[in-house]
């Protein structure tokens, strides 16, 4: 079924005069129509003229059940990381993915969980309880190490980025399909970018009322 187009919102990727370096810095602003900021979109930029090298973090990073919502909604991660689910609440969770990216599946458990699952494919891994079927999330698993996530300010900001050509991607859990478009960034150069895409609907399940069937103890 063809999901209905709610929102547009408006990307400004600014390429500020790269340093003596030639690195360069990116700062994207993400808006609404009204102007106001969007939270949870995921900005990176891969290179298109040579291969990135990704450094995964040494520590697994780690996506929180906690007042049975799973904190934070979206994770954004470079190809290799470890992540671990502990569950802050005082009912049980069971944690999976059937997403194509990454199958798993984190049998009923409270505190920490069992062991840390590798994220070793990009793609997006949409998360959920089979106890709570409102709990859901993504992780966004990147081939790239220029990347971040928009917070409630709306901003994105990169820097320490060779001059070259790149391909940029943005998602969002309500893009249909990611956004990508090749930019440039030149050494003591600076150029300004402005993306459209269309949001659909928010597909998340309401949450069941406060003492309803709230889950396993």
């Amino acid at each position: 079924m063809r999901l209905p187009t709610l929102t547009l919102l408006a990307f400004v990727l600014t390429l500020p005069a790269a340093a003596a370096t030639n690195s360069g810095s990116v700062r994207i602003e993400i808006k609404d129509p009204k102007g106001g900021p969007v939270a949870d979109a995921v900005a990176s930029l891969v290179p298109l003229d040579a291969a990135p090298g990704l450094t995964p973090p040494a520590e697994p990073l780690a996506v929180t059940q906690e007042g049975e919502e799973f904190r934070p909604y979206v994770t954004a991660i470079v190809v290799g990381t470890r992540v671990v689910f502990p569950n802050r609440d005082k009912v049980q969770h069971h944690v999976y993915s059937i997403s194509k990216t990454k199958k798993f599946d984190l049998p009923l458990f409270r505190g920490e969980s069992k062991e840390a699952v590798l994220f070793d494919q990009p793609g997006v891994v949409s998360l959920g309880c089979n106890i709570h079927d409102w709990m859901s999330a993504y992780v966004v698993v990147l081939a790239t190490p220029h990347f971040a996530k928009s917070g409630d300010h709306g901003l994105v900001s990169l820097s320490g980025l060779p001059a070259g050509r790149y391909r940029l991607d943005v998602w969002h859990p309500r893009i249909k399909a990611m956004l990508q478009r090749e930019v440039t960034i030149a050494p003591n150069d600076t150029a300004t970018q402005i993306i459209s895409v269309l949001l659909g609907v928010d597909r998340r399940i309401r949450r069941a009322p406060e003492g309803g069937a709230g889950g396993y103890k």
